[in-house]
């Protein structure tokens, strides 16, 4: 049975002070830095601001006051709530300035990672189980032989690491993507987390895809707020795709020296959901450094990060990373880093029933009636020149070819052997000799 949204907990809101367990100056530091910038005077606005419940972030207003950094504007607000506004003393102002010298963050309170890594084991990809009709369903768009799905879905399920494999344009990526979509479940990402003070930035909306919800209303009597902590953003599962352009750097802590705040690296993003290394072997670290690069997470399910003093720290490791290659294993692996590799699937080019039925599926999808003389001349002359090797992305690239020459031509989409062979033309190149 699939895991649904309702079985993902979501992460409580915290009722008091004490349940935060975040150092108490930088909470202090985070609401006088957020006054500031913000320039909000309500405690409704400023729980909203820094992701807290209202009697939480008034307790943090108090402590401000009682150490004459927060004062009382005397005003009573005309909202619902009738509000007391408050605002920064001069002493306050300059502990914000300070603060802000020390690190630009604020806004969102972070999760301390203690706290992230129990909501990370309550929400894991692990949990999931994926059955053969959604797997089948996410790849409804891409004719696979049972076989392949076979070995997929115990790997989506396990939820560990997958390496596939073949000659390319036969739809790796394609495969990635729908696995990413048979989840369908939603998690919650923390906006930062905290770890011996410093503040790692986790969501980003690049990567995250938010999940619609309510506005918050504060003068609605039953906040939705108040059902799990908004220092997590509802998201679907993320999708982190990375091609040729990754490094071993990008795997690491990213520091900005002007806001002093680091963000979370690539696999942390990508927590509780999927990592796919595209194209593997075309980076420009050895494939062999880069899986080494994954060996303890993968085994441990915990990463290892540094912090710009070097203190290393461990953080949950929680990720299907899907390698996807055009290379044989053996020839960018030792047998090791493959042992490491829970699931090795071969993805081959389409049989020619397969290939045809593709070519269908294209060829009305994109408005080319089919001619007999033409597939069979396709099949029994062209196909028989390269050994009948058929790879999933040459109805795509024919069938778009002979739309390009029918346009040219000024003559209505159509099929016949002499397109064919245009269309052929332009999807080899022959070897031969240039004369410079």
């Amino acid at each position: 049975m699939n895991m649904t949204v309702s079985n993902v907990m979501a992460p409580p809101a915290p009722k008091r002070l004490e349940e935060m367990r975040l150092p108490l100056v930088m909470m202090r530091d985070i609401v006088l830095k957020t006054m500031f910038r913000k320039n909000v005077d309500l405690v409704t606005d400023l729980a909203r601001a820094i992701c807290l419940p209202v009697p939480v972030t008034q307790e943090l207003v108090d402590l401000g006051r009682t150490q004459k950094l927060i004062e009382a504007t005397g005003t009573l607000h005309a909202n619902a709530a009738g509000e007391m506004g408050y605002q920064l003393t001069d002493s306050g102002k300059a502990r914000a300035l300070d603060a802000l010298s020390q690190s630009e963050y604020y806004g969102a309170m972070p999760v301390p990672l203690p706290v992230y890594a129990e909501q990370v084991e309550r929400q894991s990809i692990r949990n999931i189980q994926i059955t053969r009709d959604q797997l089948t369903g996410a790849m409804g768009h891409l004719i696979l032989p049972d076989e392949l799905l076979d070995h997929l879905g115990p790997a989506v399920s396990a939820g560990r690491s997958i390496l596939m494999y073949g000659p390319p344009g036969n739809g790796k990526s394609s495969i990635s993507n729908g696995i990413r979509d048979a989840m369908g479940d939603k998690i919650y990402i923390p906006r930062a987390i905290e770890y011996a003070g410093q503040v790692i930035t986790v969501y980003d909306p690049i990567v995250h895809t938010a999940a619609e919800e309510q506005e918050d209303d504060p003068t609605c009597l039953r906040r939705t707020s108040g059902r799990y902590d908004t220092r997590y953003v509802y998201c679907e599962r993320p999708t982190v795709i990375t091609g040729g352009e990754l490094t071993l750097n990008m795997l690491d802590l990213v520091y900005n020296p002007t806001a002093r705040t680091y963000q979370a690296p690539l696999q942390l993003k990508s927590t509780g959901g999927i990592f796919i290394v595209d194209d593997l072997g075309r980076q420009t670290e050895p494939p062999q450094s880069l899986v080494n690069r994954w060996i303890v997470p993968l085994e441990e399910s915990r990463d290892i990060l540094a912090l710009q003093s070097g203190e290393k720290f461990e953080v949950p490791f929680d990720t299907l990373v899907i390698f996807s290659t055009n290379f044989h294993p053996n020839e960018i692996f030792d047998r090791a880093a493959l042992r490491r590799i829970f699931f090795k699937i071969k993805v081959d080019g389409p049989n020619q029933e397969d290939f045809l039925k593709i070519f269908a599926m294209v060829a009305k999808k994109k408005g080319v009636p089919l001619d007999q003389d033409a597939l069979v001349h396709l099949l029994k002359v062209k196909y028989a020149e390269i050994g009948h090797e058929y790879a999933n992305y040459q109805p795509v690239f024919l069938i778009d070819q002979i739309k390009a020459v029918c346009e040219f031509e000024g003559i209505p989409y159509q099929m016949s052997p002499e397109l064919i062979d245009r269309a052929w033309a332009n999807m080899f190149v022959k070897q031969e000799k240039i004369v410079h």
